[in-house]
């Protein structure tokens, strides 16, 4: 039994097939990157709201506030995924873009050199900007949705995943 967990790549169970932290002593520290993306549906009027206002609430300025909130949680992923380990992030940016259709994009990149790699520190940041735009809209709708959330892409350890070229965000 436990060979087939192994086999599945169940990493996060021992031997006697209990949670466990991954051991990444032996391993190799190496440059690390990820990137993740969230996509938001806005309601054609909230979207028309925020355009306007060049998207500010009574809250404060949403994107600013996301990105703000999405580094954050880059930082602190460790401290809300149990078998995460605390990483040195060298780099967390948020970015977010308005696309067609009355939607936004959130893409947040991240990079350390580690042990690990930093994929979920990049798709707690993508989620929680999402849901910071969620929460700094809320009064305007319910009817916002977060559609997806996925890791785009990831560099380091041993596959990468996703485009080979990194995109660079606009300074």
């Amino acid at each position: 039994m436990v060979r087939a967990a192994r086999n599945a790549g169940l990493t996060h169970l021992d031997a006697a097939r209990r949670p466990t932290m991954v051991d990444v002593s032996d391993k190799t520290a190496t440059a690390r990157s990820a990137e993740a993306e969230a996509l938001i549906a806005l309601p054609a009027d909230v979207a028309a709201a925020l355009r306007r206002s060049g998207h500010r609430t009574r809250k404060g300025p949403i994107f600013d506030t996301a990105i703000i909130a999405g580094v954050m949680a880059v930082k602190n992923t460790a401290s809300m995924i149990p078998f995460c380990h605390p990483l040195p992030i060298e780099h967390a940016q948020v970015q977010i873009d308005a696309l067609p259709r009355n939607r936004l994009r959130v893409r947040c990149q991240v990079s350390t050199t580690h042990k690990t790699g930093v994929e979920m520190e990049a798709l707690t940041g993508a989620s929680v900007a999402a849901l910071t735009i969620y929460d700094m809209c809320k009064a305007l709708s319910h009817n916002i949705r977060i559609v997806q959330v996925k890791l785009v892409s990831k560099r380091g350890g041993k596959r990468d995943v996703g485009p080979t070229t990194r995109r660079r965000s606009r300074s």
